[in-house]
């Protein structure tokens, strides 16, 4: 091997990210041709993944670091959302049973079929709304990994979007209680815009009852949470304020 093609594999291999993955059009853009990528698989540097997917041999492949591949490489924004997120910020009340679980969010996009596949340290559970009129984020380094996460506000209310396929309001409400530390001003914009009327009156319960500080900062008035009743559960409990029937054993909660 030639000193030049020696230093072009040490050049591919320290711009990856460890245990993540490389896209055949972003290498492209560095410069390494479809040629070039191909003999590094058939020299056993790079093991394919799907089309167009590749991962150094003998990593062991992280679902943060891929996703984290996938927007950075791809210019795309999958985000870590609902619990998965507020997990990452210390609210977690949920114990993982078998191999965790990675929720993530997108709209407006498609999901490669790699990506839901059995190939990760954890399992990558997309879902797509389009609940959000502005999405807030932030970047959050977790084990050395840059990843695009929900602001802990916006996670719960994704929690809330996924009951009862995810989640329950039980569970869910457990978490609320350790929800002290929300930004007013982030919830109240979200309340505001938020394109889902069960999220909005669900949220606004549980925070009243969880007796949060930040909840009596907020312009209740300027809320539109609707004018109907809603049924969440059969045999629940009518809350008049909220127009919604919730779990009898939520309502009894103390």
């Amino acid at each position: 091997m030639s000193i030049e093609a020696a230093n072009k594999i040490d050049q591919l291999l320290r711009m990856g990210t460890k245990n993540g993955l490389y896209f055949s059009d972003w290498l492209k853009k560095k410069g390494y041709s479809d040629q070039l990528i191909s003999k590094y698989r058939q020299s056993g540097w790079l093991t394919s993944l799907a089309k167009g997917v590749m991962y150094r041999t003998g990593d062991k492949l992280s679902a943060y670091a891929a996703l984290s591949c996938f927007n950075n490489q791809l210019n795309k924004n999958l985000r870590i959302a609902a619990h998965s997120a507020l997990e990452i910020y210390g609210f977690n009340h949920y114990v993982p049973m078998g191999k965790p679980v990675v929720m993530v969010a997108y709209s407006k996009q498609s999901i490669p079929e790699w990506m839901t596949a059995n190939f990760f340290d954890r399992t990558i559970r997309p879902f797509e709304t389009n609940m959000f009129a502005a999405i807030h984020t932030s970047q959050v380094s977790v084990e050395g990994i840059d990843l695009l996460v929900s602001s802990p506000e916006q996670a719960f209310m994704e929690c809330l979007l996924l009951v009862p396929e995810r989640y329950n309001y039980m569970d869910l409400f457990y978490i609320m209680e350790q929800l002290t530390s929300l930004r007013a001003e982030i919830v109240q914009s979200l309340l505001e815009t938020v394109k889902n009327i069960r999220v909005k009156r669900m949220f606004l319960y549980m925070a009243e009852k969880a007796g949060h500080y930040w909840f009596e900062m907020l312009n209740i008035e300027k809320i539109n949470i609707g004018t109907s009743k809603l049924q969440l559960v059969e045999n629940g409990t009518y809350i008049s304020k909220y127009k919604i029937t919730i779990p009898k054993d939520l309502n009894d909660y103390e």
